[in-house]
């Protein structure tokens, strides 16, 4: 897991050098940076909470986006 779902070099460097499922996590500010992080590195997973929890973005929203641009999301 790699605190900073912001830093894309830094995702996309790590997650191309391993074998091992890579999680992007923290550093999210809206649903675009989700979107972001799986089109632009091979990160399997991504995680946020402090966006949520401060009601700054909906859950939903997150996933609508991601859908809308052909990355599946759980229901």
């Amino acid at each position: 897991m790699l605190n900073c779902i912001d830093d894309l070099p830094l995702m996309r460097a790590v997650s191309g050098a391993v074998s091992i499922p890579v999680i992007a996590s923290s550093g999210a500010a809206n649903e675009s940076h989700f979107v972001e992080v799986f089109r632009k590195t091979n990160v399997q997973a991504a995680l946020v909470a402090g966006m949520f929890y401060r009601k700054e973005v909906e859950i939903q929203a997150c996933k609508t986006a991601m859908r809308k641009s052909g990355i599946p999301a759980r229901k």
